[in-house]
């Protein structure tokens, strides 16, 4: 059974881990307090983000911040839920 690109168990990487500490953007901020507004609104659980994150393309996953992914599942999971029109963000953020 092939692996996911999310499930990095076992696999060897000459990759260093970076450890270093960073002081979070704005929109890094402002999308963890979403995830709480949703969580707190019942709109999402962990097991839904989790989910939207593991669905995201391999390519894609790879690029991606700690907190892209979350984006990501976010929108995954308020369209889904209707919440969202899809493609609804990125025409209201020009793109």
């Amino acid at each position: 059974m092939e692996r996911s690109v999310h499930d990095r168990g076992g696999r060897p990487d000459d990759a260093p881990i970076d450890r270093s500490e960073h002081e979070l953007a704005d929109w890094e901020l402002l999308t963890d307090a979403l995830v709480g507004a949703l969580g707190a609104r019942g709109l999402m659980n962990v097991d839904e983000m989790r989910r939207g994150i593991e669905s995201m393309p391999p390519d894609q996953y790879e690029r991606a911040s700690y907190y892209e992914r979350w984006l990501f599942a976010i929108e995954t999971n308020m369209t889904e839920k209707g919440v969202l029109a899809p493609d609804e963000l990125d025409a209201r953020v020009g793109g």
